[in-house]
C-alpha cells in the first residue's frame, strides 16, 4: 500500500521500497519561480487539493546537459518543468522522531540536482536518518544580481527548503530539532553561507561541508561586473528585467559564453573577485542577505551553537587534469606560475611542495598546491574560526582515468550515501571500492547527525586531528604541515 501523509498543503503519496524505506519525490517547497516570480525571494506553495503524486522525481533546476568525460564520472540529471522548486524525502518510519539531513548538490552554483540517482537516501534512512536532498536556484536565476532587488535568490531557496523541513518533517517521522544540513563542492560552500545567513540561523543545528568551506562568496562589486558583461552578451538592459526578456535557452548559453571568458581571461579588473575562484554565479556579499564574507562572520560567532564537520579529499584538483590525459606533459615551472596567482611566495612554495612529495610529478605538486588553495586550506581555517570542528580528510583512490583521478573531486560521494552499487557511481568505483570503507564513513555521517560526534576528536590549533578515510583508515596529526604553515597569514 502507497504510504500516504498529510501537510497543511494537502496529502502527499510516496512509495516504500522492499526494504521498507518511504520515499516521498518531487514535493515542491515554493511556488515555481518563473513568470512575475521568476527574480524574486521563493514564495509560499498554494497547496494543492488532491493527493500530490510523489513517486517520480519532480523539475530541476534550468541547466544544461552534462557532457565530455566527467558527465560519466560525476552524473547529472536534468528535467523540464517550471515547478522545480521541490525536495525529496527517505525515511523508514512516518510515525517516528528521527534525525534529518537534507543534502545541498554542488555542480559549480550552475549546475546539479537533488534527483541524481547517486543520492538515493535510502541507506540513510536504513540508518534511522530521514534524508532530504533539494533542488534550488542556479546560475543567473539563483545568483546574478544588479544591485537593486533581493540577493542570493539560490541561497534563499536553500533557506525555504530548510523552513518547508521545519515546519513540515515531523509528517514524515522527523524531528525538526535535530536537522542537519550538509553538501559538497558548491553545496559546501553553500553550507558556509548558511553559517553566516541571519535568516538561517536556527533551521539546523548541525553542517557538514564536503570538498567545499566558507571561503566562496564574492563582493556586490564583482556580482555587478559578472551581472553587465551577462546582459551585454546577451544584448539585453543591464537589469534581470532584461535577462526576463530572454528564453532559458540563450540564457544558458550566455552563462557558458561568460564562464570560458572567465577561464580564458581571468583579470581582477574585468571580473573582480571572480577572478580568483572563476565562479561567475556564487554568493553574493550584498551586506543584508549575506552580511559578510562567511568565514569572517563564523569568526564573529555566526555560526555559534552549530556543530561543524569539514573535509576535503586528498587530491581534490585532479579534476582538472585527469580527464584530459598526458600528465606527465605538464611541466614543473607552472608551479611557479600557480604559486603567483595564488599569492604564494613563487621559490618558497615551489620548494616546499617539491619537498612534501620527492618523487612526484610537476602535475601531482600542481594539483596540490590548487587542492590546498580551494579546498584544504578554506577548510582548516572554518575548523580554525569554529572551535570544536571536526576535519576529514578522504583519501581513497579512485581507478577512474587509468588511476588518473584518485582521491579526486566527489570521489567520497558513493562512500557518504553508501551508494557503492548505484550505477551512478561506476565509474568513480570501478568495482574496487571496499564496502567497510563506505560502511566507515556513512556511518560517520549518521552518527554525527545523531550526537554531533562522528568518532574522532575534533580539530585544535594545538593537535591538528583529522580523520583520513581510506581503505585502512587512520586518525592523524596535522597532516602535509609544511605546505600548511606556508599558507599561514593567508586564505
Amino acid at each position: 500500500m502507497s504510504p500516504i501523509v498529510s501537510t497543511p498543503l494537502g496529502e502527499i503519496r510516496g512509495s516504500t521500497t522492499a526494504g521498507g524505506i518511504h520515499t516521498f519525490l518531487g514535493i515542491p517547497y515554493a511556488a515555481a519561480p518563473v513568470g512575475p516570480l521568476r527574480f524574486e525571494p521563493p514564495r509560499p506553495h498554494a497547496g494543492w487539493q488532491s493527493a500530490l503524486d510523489a513517486t517520480v522525481y519532480g523539475a530541476t533546476a534550468p541547466q544544461r546537459e552534462s557532457t565530455g568525460p566527467l558527465a560519466e564520472l560525476l552524473p547529472n540529471v536534468v528535467i523540464a518543468g517550471d515547478d522545480y522548486l521541490n525536495l525529496n524525502v527517505w525515511t523508514p518510519d512516518t510515525a517516528a522522531s528521527l534525525p534529518v539531513m537534507v543534502f545541498v548538490h554542488g555542480g559549480s552554483f550552475t549546475g546539479g540536482s537533488g534527483a541524481v540517482g547517486g543520492y538515493d537516501g535510502g541507506a540513510f534512512a536504513r540508518d534511522g536518518v530521514v534524508l532530504v536532498t533539494i533542488n534550488y536556484r542556479l546560475g543567473a536565476d539563483g545568483f546574478a544580481w544588479f544591485g537593486d532587488g533581493t540577493a542570493n535568490l539560490g541561497m534563499l531557496d536553500q533557506i525555504a527548503a530548510l523552513e518547508w523541513v521545519r515546519d513540515f518533517i515531523s509528517a514524515f517521522g522527523g524531528d525538526p530539532a535535530r536537522v542537519t544540513v550538509f553538501g559538497e563542492s558548491a553545496g559546501g560552500m553553500s553550507v558556509g553561507a548558511l553559517l553566516a545567513m541571519p535568516a538561517a540561523r536556527g533551521l539546523f543545528r548541525r553542517a557538514i561541508l564536503e570538498s567545499g568551506a566558507a571561503h566562496h562568496a564574492i563582493s556586490a562589486e564583482s556580482a555587478l561586473l559578472v551581472a553587465n558583461r551577462l546582459a551585454d552578451i546577451l544584448g539585453v538592459e543591464r537589469s534581470r528585467e532584461g535577462l526576463a526578456t530572454v528564453s532559458t535557452e540563450r540564457l544558458l548559453a550566455a552563462q557558458a559564453q561568460l564562464g570560458t571568458e572567465v577561464s580564458k581571461k581571468p583579470s581582477k579588473k574585468l571580473w573582480g573577485d571572480v577572478a580568483a575562484n572563476g565562479l561567475p554565479f556564487e554568493p553574493v556579499i550584498d551586506g543584508d542577505t549575506l552580511p559578510a564574507e562567511p568565514i569572517t562572520a563564523i569568526a564573529d560567532g555566526a555560526s555559534s551553537g552549530v556543530d561543524i564537520l569539514v573535509g576535503y579529499n586528498a587530491e581534490e584538483a585532479m579534476l582538472a587534469f585527469a580527464p584530459g590525459g598526458d600528465l606527465g606533459k605538464i611541466r614543473g615551472w607552472l608551479l611557479y606560475f600557480l604559486a603567483i596567482r595564488v599569492g604564494l611566495p613563487p621559490v618558497r612554495a615551489a620548494r616546499t611542495y617539491r619537498a612534501a612529495r620527492p618523487t612526484a610529478r610537476a602535475v601531482d605538486r600542481i594539483s596540490d598546491m590548487l587542492t590546498d588553495w580551494i579546498y584544504r586550506i578554506p577548510a582548516v581555517r572554518l575548523a580554525e574560526a569554529h572551535p570544536g570542528s571536526h576535519v576529514y580528510e578522504f583519501a581513497w583512490r579512485s581507478p577512474a582515468f587509468d588511476g588518473e583521478y584518485g582521491a579526486g573531486h566527489g570521489a567520497e560521494l558513493p562512500f557518504v550515501f553508501d551508494n557503492l552499487g548505484v550505477t551512478d557511481w561506476a565509474m568513480m568505483t570501478g568495482g574496487t571500492a571496499a564496502q567497510s570503507l563506505a560502511d566507515e564513513m556513512h556511518g560517520a555521517w549518521v552518527r554525527f547527525a545523531t550526537t554531533g560526534d562522528p568518532g574522532w576528536p575534533p580539530y585544535s590549533t594545538a593537535t591538528r586531528t583529522v580523520k583520513r578515510f581510506d581503505t585502512v583508515s587512520t586518525v592523524v596529526v596535522d597532516p602535509s604541515p609544511s605546505t600548511r604553515e606556508l599558507w599561514e597569514g593567508r586564505r
